[in-house]
């Protein structure tokens, strides 16, 4: 598996560390980054996470984020971390299928332009490389399976990139590639944190009790298969009957029923397994310095109407981990600069 890293040979770009000194001696600021993982609807617990971590004076200076992940992380490194948080907090079940602009005629269920606009909205025309500190998005390039890390260019292009679930949302085009959610590669970007100089990797993983344990399980199912459920026969309905009739059928085609999964269930659920296999796997092999985990496996991926239970979720998690970030903080950095090293980190024009 390759990596496309744009940032590669752009020495202007590196992190200064600018001494500061206590008493007689001079200690530098730890690079602290943050790498937050995809999720959907669950990655809305990183809002929780960012907060705590800002109340307790830790300001990431690298941030790296797969999907969901690359939308809280980029509205923080934009300085829309607010805003964000209010639309979330303001989401209902109704005004959530709103921006699912379904067609079944393109390479995705869902195009993506009406939630692209509401983050355009938000964000405007930011450019990754105007931001005041190092922000970097990752996504899979449709074919060659490449890993792409977006350091340049329009903020809403490199989200949207990364968030484009595969049979959901349509595809990205950014320069000449087609490029769909990262979490095929990379789904909490450790490895990216690093890379780009951070040297404690805090990292946000909102799939981690998913599956808990899984395993194989043997001799199991039917010799007879059960025949699907019939649908309910509906009443003709005329006028604006009619047009609600149509949206509430394509809804339970979409979202599925207690009865029979829709396609977006099945297609979530089989991206999710696969994430969770890829997770265990990339962390295993390069984990972070201090890993938070909030325990939100249990909600959907498409309830964004739970804001404010994720965000409390997220929230807990880190709080669970302040001593342990706090601690390695002074690993790095001697006692009587905590401060100094929490503090931003800009990169050097």
């Amino acid at each position: 598996m390759s990596v496309l890293n744009s940032w590669i040979g752009r020495g202007s770009d590196t992190v200064t560390q600018a001494p500061d000194k206590v008493g007689l001696g001079t200690t530098r600021r730890p690079v602290i980054g943050l790498a937050l993982g995809g999720g959907a609807a669950r990655g809305l617990a990183h809002i929780g996470m960012l907060r705590t971590l800002i109340a307790h004076g830790i300001r990431p200076n690298v941030v790296v984020g797969t999907s969901i992940g690359a939308v809280i992380g980029g509205a923080y490194a934009a300085g829309h971390l607010d805003k964000l948080e209010e639309w979330a907090r303001g989401l209902h079940p109704r005004n959530i299928f709103g921006y699912l602009d379904i067609r079944l005629n393109g390479s995705g269920l869902i195009g993506g332009t009406k939630l692209a606009a509401e983050l355009e909205s938000s964000i405007g025309q930011t450019l990754i490389e105007d931001l005041p500190i190092k922000f970097a998005t990752v996504a899979t390039e449709v074919r060659t399976g490449h890993e792409i890390w977006l350091t340049h260019g329009r903020m809403v292009d490199a989200m949207r990139a990364s968030y484009a679930l595969p049979g959901i949302f349509s595809p990205v085009l950014v320069g000449d590639r087609w490029l769909v959610d990262g979490a095929l590669v990379n789904p909490v970007p450790v490895s990216a944190a690093r890379a780009f100089g951070a040297e404690i990797v805090i990292a946000g993983n909102v799939s981690s009790d998913v599956f808990a344990h899984g395993t194989t399980v043997y001799a199991h199912g039917q010799s007879v298969v059960a025949p699907e459920p019939e649908p309910e026969p509906e009443a003709p309905r005329r006028g604006l009957r009619r047009l609600f009739s149509a949206e509430r059928t394509m809804k339970r085609e979409f979202f599925g029923s207690a009865a029979r999964p829709g396609i977006s269930s099945i297609m979530v659920d089989a991206f999710n397994i696969m994430q969770d296999r890829i997770t265990r796997a990339r962390l295993a092999g390069d984990p972070p310095d201090l890993l938070i985990s909030p325990r939100v496996g249990q909600i959907g991926w498409f309830d964004f109407h739970r804001a404010d239970e994720l965000i409390a979720h997220g929230a807990r998690a880190a709080e669970r981990a302040i001593d342990s970030i706090q601690e390695a903080i002074h690993i790095l950095a001697p006692p009587g600069t905590t401060e100094a090293a929490a503090a931003p980190v800009e990169k050097a024009e």
